[in-house]
């Protein structure tokens, strides 16, 4: 059974506890910190998708279509839908003589609540580019057109069906996820995200690996490595892509820059890469709680970086309101995600 690594307080009193592990790793392989069983398969989800954009920076159709920090940060994001994120994905497919309809990702309401609210109100419809994911899979249209061009092929009618696990663009993917983790992914537990794509249960010692060598190079291919490093610095230039207004990974990235690349995925995942330290972290919260998942990756982010600790803190022991603005209640780090990190004696 996984040790509990949050525990959410009402008062003085415990209401509620969240089990999960956590895996910190190195570019070798060597376990840094392990909390949990870090072996069993969980689906990471959206949490990886700085390893599924590798294929767009490596392929050359990053380069090929001039895309900007901006548009290759959305590539890597799970966005609230605002006005810059649904602009940014149409821009791209803009360059690409395409419209919204040749993304499968499905259409999506924003999940900023003032966007959505001011949608409704003038009448407005959620389209695919308002999908969270909307900016990967322009990414992978981008990846399909210029496989197209190579093989003369027309691009929209190339592109179609990129979302199946046999189209050559998911076949890049997944050999990218593979050669970051080190597992084989076609045998692995398959299931399909929500947007559509293949998504793989992978271990969380693997997923920390990969982004233990996404953050320093070590053991990727030039290509590979050369493409991680890029998205990287596109997401600490441009971090609002990768989330938006009031969102974790953007207001912790906007602070630390490339000290740390985070993304969430759901049902309470959590993956990072520390290139300073060359580290990479992962994370799954057992309940599926986002909340928690956030919390412990502050907590950890907080005791590997030691900085950032105003922001972090407020995330790994966030403040509970009830609806009148009064406060109830808080996160905190349970006893041992808190020692996991507790400088030896």
């Amino acid at each position: 059974m996984n040790p509990v690594l949050i525990e959410v307080l009402r008062g003085g009193a415990v209401e509620s506890r969240h089990a999960g592990a956590l895996a910190v790793v190195d570019a070798s392989g060597t376990v840094h910190t392990a909390l949990g069983d870090i072996d069993r398969p969980i689906f990471p989800r959206s949490a990886v998708k700085l390893l599924q954009a590798l294929p767009l920076v490596a392929s050359g159709a990053a380069e090929s279509y001039g895309l900007t920090d901006a548009e290759l940060a959305l590539a890597c994001a799970s966005h609230s839908g605002e006005p810059e994120h649904v602009a940014t994905a149409a821009g791209v497919l803009a360059r690409l003589g395409l419209t919204a309809d040749a993304l499968e990702c499905g259409t999506q309401w924003p999940s900023r609540e003032p966007v959505l609210r001011g949608m409704v109100a003038r009448g407005e419809l959620a389209t695919p580019l308002h999908n969270n994911c909307s900016g990967k899979h322009s990414g992978f249209v981008c990846v399909a057109c210029l496989m197209a061009r190579s093989a003369g092929a027309e691009p929209a009618e190339f592109a179609r069906g990129y979302v199946a696990a046999e189209h050559p663009v998911m076949r890049e993917v997944s050999a990218a996820l593979s050669a970051t983790t080190g597992v084989d992914v076609e045998r692995a537990p398959r299931g399909t995200d929500g947007c559509s794509i293949p998504t793989f249960a992978l271990p969380l010692r693997s997923l920390a690996l990969a982004f233990a060598r996404c953050g320093t190079g070590q053991g990727l291919s030039e290509g590979h490595a050369r493409a991680a490093r890029r998205l990287r610095q596109a997401a600490a230039a441009a971090p609002f892509m990768v989330g938006g207004t009031d969102r974790f990974d953007t207001r912790v990235m906007q602070a630390l820059g490339e000290r740390l690349f985070c993304k969430i995925g759901a049902e309470g995942v959590y993956c990072a890469a520390l290139p300073e330290l060359g580290l990479g972290l992962a994370l799954k919260i057992d309940d599926g709680a986002a909340r928690a998942a956030e919390a412990a990756m502050a907590a950890a982010a907080q005791a590997l970086l030691k900085s950032g600790d105003e922001l972090l803190h407020g995330y790994s022991h966030l403040a509970l309101r009830n609806w009148r603005g009064i406060h109830v209640g808080s996160l905190r780090p349970a006893p041992d995600l808190a020692g996991a990190f507790a400088p030896a004696p």
